[in-house]
């Protein structure tokens, strides 16, 4: 008898967790946050993004951030104004901790651009690097989620977001 109620039990835990609402189709989203970049002052970050889930535990997604503005001071007096710009191309590996929220990873590829301006001089720079992140998505209803994520673009960078998403 134990054995009947442990496999009964069983499947239904393995069934519940198949009605958890990661992302499957066409999504896009918006998210706000912080980016901290070593040795100058965390400042505020914004995004968009857009994506297709495969299925429940596997997506691919692109996206757009302003990591920041951020004013540097040299050591005779100089302010340069500089701005940090991330786009970026990554899979999402999702795992279902109830109907409602989901854990997930990300891995992918980002090209992050500085823009350095003073005065009437600017200069720009594009670096390409590898994207990693962790977070949770809580699923409000069918098509509504919400999202809190930390990401690292960089070795030196880290950002910490939290969105909606709006799934098709």
């Amino acid at each position: 008898m134990f054995k009947k109620i442990a496999a009964a039990a069983a499947l239904t835990l393995l069934a519940s967790s198949s009605f958890a609402a990661a992302p499957t189709s066409y999504y896009a989203g918006i998210d706000g946050g912080a980016t901290k970049i070593d040795d100058l002052d965390t400042k505020g970050s914004f995004g968009g993004f857009i994506g297709y889930g495969f299925n429940q535990y596997f997506a691919i997604e692109a996206g757009y951030r302003q990591l920041g503005k951020y004013d540097v001071e040299f050591f005779n007096g100089a302010s340069v104004d500089l701005k940090a710009k991330q786009t970026h191309v990554s899979v999402l590996g999702f795992y279902p901790l109830n109907p409602q929220l989901d854990i997930y990873g990300r891995l992918g590829w980002n090209k992050l651009r500085a823009e350095a301006s003073y005065g009437n001089y600017s200069y720009g720079e594009d670096t390409d690097k590898v994207l990693y992140g962790i977070g949770l998505n809580y699923n409000f209803t069918p098509a509504i989620s919400g999202r809190a994520e930390v990401q690292k673009p960089a070795s030196d960078t880290t950002n910490y977001s939290v969105g909606v998403v709006f799934k098709f």
